[in-house]
């Protein structure tokens, strides 16, 4: 994983520790506000220790049920993107409408300067379906793939023969994935 993204997951992570703890915080302060308040005023304390409590249980709750969900989401992420991929190199077609949003978007490489969108699953599959049968031997190996939430962004290296020669081009993908299928597929290439 590359390094600022690293610091972008941890520093995710430790903000939502800290949350918990800034409920943990919260109630204990509370709490003792509430005795000293009671001492000086010579009044019973109010029960706030119980309220704090399952506050701050609700809070690290929360806040531990939110990790899960996020953990959850990826794990669907890179689950609907590791068969999407599988699905592409093996230039399966007919694969990969199972796999598309009604309306998902495709942002190809060329022409530039922006490449052509294609959008909804049928024009997507057909324009697959085209690039399948022009290039029947070309092969795309990932080799990384990022996930953060709903998003993934997969690195890879494109070969075929070209000109009887060995030829390679490396890219990226940026996807959105929606109610387990892609949604968006924005391909970038370098040079």
């Amino acid at each position: 994983m590359p390094k600022d993204l690293e610091h972008l997951v941890i520093s995710r992570r430790k903000f939502l520790k800290a949350s918990g703890e800034v409920a943990l915080a919260t109630a204990a302060l509370t709490t003792s506000f509430g005795a000293k308040l009671a001492a000086a005023t010579k009044t019973e304390p109010p029960n706030v220790d119980r309220h704090a409590t399952e506050n701050c249980g609700r809070m690290q709750e929360i806040s531990m049920s939110y990790v899960q969900s996020e953990q959850s989401e990826e794990q669907e992420t890179r689950r609907v993107i590791e068969s999407f991929s599988e699905t592409f190199s093996r230039q399966d077609a007919d694969g990969l409408t199972a796999l598309l949003t009604e309306d998902t978007v495709f942002e190809d490489t060329s022409p530039a300067p922006d490449g052509r969108r294609i959008e909804g699953r049928a024009a997507v599959v057909e324009f697959w379906r085209g690039w399948f049968a022009r290039n029947p031997y070309a092969s795309f190996e990932t080799e990384e793939t990022i996930v953060c939430g709903k998003r993934a962004v997969v690195r890879w290296v494109y070969r075929k023969m070209r000109n009887g020669q060995r030829w390679h081009l490396r890219g990226v993908d940026i996807f959105a994935v929606r109610d387990g299928r892609v949604a968006a597929k924005l391909a970038y290439v370098k040079g």
